[in-house]
């Protein structure tokens, strides 16, 4: 067997600039795995993270290390043993997904053991900012039935209650991206819930979240960056009520599909979450979101430009990938 590799970085513009509580971003930087065995070809995308000390140098580096493995013919049970878990993972592991499902003449669901793939609706992102701007950037969206809402730490509760005013409506979860400490929680916590937040993202940082162990949220409390490779369910059970599983930080379906699973069985909740890149990074999770408590899958939704053939969204509802984008 010699599989044809190649590895591409690329640039997507986000409508709008997207911030968050540590950095802005004005563009979504992706690499791409294509592998081709005769006439079926195979593409995963993946988005570097630095806050997992990722970039598109690195990610491109550890791809380039199992290259030659790929083209032998690595399985993807073999790959998990094969490179650590994270965003370089990810894109081949759903990579060979695709190249299986087009070997097969199947649909990746198919192979999943999923008995079809049904439409779901996505949460849609407001970017941190002042409350007033973020309220105008709410009314324009308060149609829409989730809104995920980021926040910043100190002034949040300003933030949320000005949300909430522009989408009377909408579900809100938001985010915190480790923003909050102990100066401003009680506030941001207490204006959540009088706004009726259905779900708080990692309010604090990871590795300064004990005080979540005695405290009784009213609001379901989802644990994100605190959920990283090598971190039991277990442990998590005291701090927080649900997970976020994302395939960048999994390490690709074939992992994200087992921590499901294991979350279930554990009895968290669980949204499927996602790095901000194009269709080709959400068609994967669109096997997760058939039985997650929230999706979250909306970076398209935020790019200037998507690639085409991308994924269909209607409003906030997303449909299953066609085969020519993935699967």
């Amino acid at each position: 067997m010699n599989q044809l590799v190649s590895i591409e970085a690329e640039s997507f513009e986000i409508a709008g600039g997207f911030k968050i509580s540590r950095e802005t971003r004005t563009h979504a930087k992706v690499v791409v795995v294509t592998i081709t065995d005769g006439p079926a070809t195979g593409r995963g995308e993946c988005v570097p993270y630095p806050r997992y000390g990722e970039s598109l140098e690195t990610v491109q580096t550890q791809i380039e290390e199992v290259t030659p493995l790929l083209k032998a013919g690595l399985s993807r049970e073999a790959l998990l043993d094969a490179m650590p878990a994270g965003a370089a993972r990810n894109a081949v592991d759903c990579a060979l997904w695709d190249l299986e499902a087009k070997r097969a003449g199947k649909s990746a669901s198919e192979l999943a053991g999923l008995d079809g793939l049904h439409p779901v609706t996505t949460a849609f992102t407001i970017s941190v900012d002042t409350p007033e701007t973020m309220a105008q950037k709410t009314a324009v969206a308060a149609h829409r039935p989730l809104l995920k809402v980021k926040l910043a730490g100190p002034g949040d509760d300003e933030r949320i209650r000005a949300v909430r005013a522009a989408a009377p409506d909408a579900k809100l979860i938001v985010d915190a991206n480790e923003a909050w400490d102990e100066s401003c929680f009680d506030s941001n916590m207490a204006a959540c819930a009088e706004v009726g937040v259905e779900l708080i993202e990692q309010p604090l940082p990871s590795k300064s979240d004990d005080m979540l162990r005695s405290f009784r949220s009213p609001i379901t409390i989802c644990a994100d960056e605190s959920l990283s490779p090598g971190i039991g369910l277990d442990s998590l059970r005291d701090r927080y009520g649900a997970v976020n599983i994302k395939l960048d930080k999994a390490g690709g379906l074939t992992e994200a599909l087992r921590l499901l699973e294991a979350a279930r069985q554990a009895d968290f909740k669980v949204m499927i979450g996602c790095m901000l890149g194009t269709s080709l990074a959400m068609a994967p999770a669109v096997l997760i979101g058939q039985s997650a408590d929230y999706v979250d899958l909306d970076g398209p939704l935020l790019l200037s430009q998507d690639r085409s053939p991308g994924l269909r969204f209607d409003d906030s509802t997303l449909y299953p990938p066609d085969p020519a984008l993935w699967g």
